[in-house]
C-alpha cells in the first residue's frame, strides 16, 4: 500500500507539485485577507486610548508599537485561579466612558454575554498568568494583555511624528471587534482626526 502511494507520488511531474504548492499559498493568503475584511466590515467600532511606550520599544522598521489603557487589566474574579496555558486566552468586557473611549470593565476566561454598547474583545495574557511571584501557574492581580492591535504599519518617514504624538497621548485607535472577540485596527486618530484608515478590501 505504502509502496503504491510512493510510486504514484513519484510519477507526478515536479511542475505540477510546484503549481499545487503555489496555489495552496495563494489560497492561504486570500483566506487571511478575507478574514481581516470580515473583521473590518462587520466588527463593532471601539475607540481606544494609546499610552506612552518605553523608548526602547519605539518605531521598529516601518511600524509603530502601540499600547493601550486596556493593555493592563485588573484580574478581578480570575485573580489566583489556575492559568491553563503559558499565554492563556482571555475575554475583556469593554464599555465606553463619558468621552466615548472604551475601557475595561472585567476580564473572563470564557466569553460572557454583553449588551450594547459593551463589547467583548479577545486577548492573550502576555506571560504565564501575569507571572506574579511564586504563583506562575495562576492569574495575578493585574494582567498584561495583548489583543493583536499592538503594531501599525505606516509609510516610511511618518513613524517619528506618530511616536511623538503617541507618547503625548494624542493618538487614539478605532478598532473593529467581532462578536467572537477578534479585533483589527480600522483607523488611527491624531487629535481626534483620522490620519490613517485601513481599506475594507
Amino acid at each position: 500500500m505504502i509502496g503504491t502511494i510512493t510510486g504514484l507520488w513519484q510519477r507526478i511531474p515536479k511542475a505540477v507539485l510546484f503549481g499545487v504548492a503555489v496555489l495552496l499559498q495563494c489560497l492561504l493568503l486570500v483566506l487571511m485577507v478575507a478574514d481581516r475584511m470580515q473583521i473590518l466590515r462587520e466588527g463593532v467600532e471601539v475607540t481606544l486610548q494609546t499610552q506612552p511606550v518605553d523608548p526602547r520599544d519605539l518605531l521598529r522598521g516601518d511600524y509603530v508599537v502601540l499600547r493601550y489603557d486596556i493593555s493592563q487589566v485588573p484580574a478581578g474574579a480570575l485573580a489566583g485561579k489556575p492559568a491553563d496555558a503559558r499565554h492563556p486566552v482571555v475575554f475583556v468586557k469593554l464599555a465606553p466612558n463619558a468621552n466615548g473611549l472604551y475601557q475595561a470593565v472585567s476580564v473572563h476566561a470564557e466569553p460572557v454575554p454583553v449588551t450594547a454598547p459593551e463589547v467583548l474583545i479577545r486577548g492573550r495574557v502576555a506571560n504565564y498568568g501575569g507571572a506574579c511571584g511564586s504563583g506562575r501557574h495562576t492569574f495575578c492581580d493585574n494582567l498584561p494583555i495583548k489583543y493583536g492591535l499592538e503594531s501599525y504599519f505606516v509609510p516610511e518617514g511618518e513613524g517619528k511624528k506618530l511616536e511623538q504624538a503617541r507618547n503625548q497621548q494624542k493618538i487614539r485607535v478605532v478598532a473593529a471587534v467581532l462578536p467572537s472577540g477578534r479585533a483589527a485596527i480600522k483607523r488611527l486618530l491624531l487629535d481626534g482626526e483620522p490620519v490613517y484608515e485601513e481599506p475594507l478590501y
